[in-house]
């Protein structure tokens, strides 16, 4: 069993930056390919970025590339998510989410997940 903790959210304008965190209870965390997803009202659950259980590969989706990054600390059993030049459609509640043993390549390969964060981006 894996619990996920997100913190972080909250509101800022435009053009600001938010720190995500995810802390994970267990210890398959070393073992995980770690994701961070969101959900706008309305609208379906979106991939944002993922990191391999090495650190070593890391993948974003089109519309935070260059903005958004995903690091790891396997010591802390932390995955964050440091998002800058963040924009009003960014608005939504984070999910983080582990892959056990996995390359979490789409959501349903997910085992665990977090109760999310909410951030919310003023114009």
């Amino acid at each position: 069993q894996m619990q996920l903790v997100e913190s972080g959210g909250g509101l800022v304008q435009a053009g600001g930056s938010l720190r995500l965190s995810c802390v994970a209870s267990g210890r398959a965390f070393s073992s995980s390919t770690m994701g961070w997803f969101r959900q706008a009202p309305g609208k379906e659950r979106e991939f944002v970025a993922r990191v391999h259980w090495t650190g070593v590969s890391k993948y974003y989706g089109d519309s935070v590339k260059g903005r958004f990054t995903i690091s790891r600390d396997n010591i802390k059993n932390t995955v964050y998510l440091q998002m800058n030049s963040l924009k009003p459609e960014n608005t939504a509640v984070y999910f983080c989410a582990a892959d056990v043993f996995g390359n979490g390549g789409t959501a349903r390969e997910y085992e665990y997940w977090g109760q999310g964060t909410q951030v919310t981006v003023s114009s």
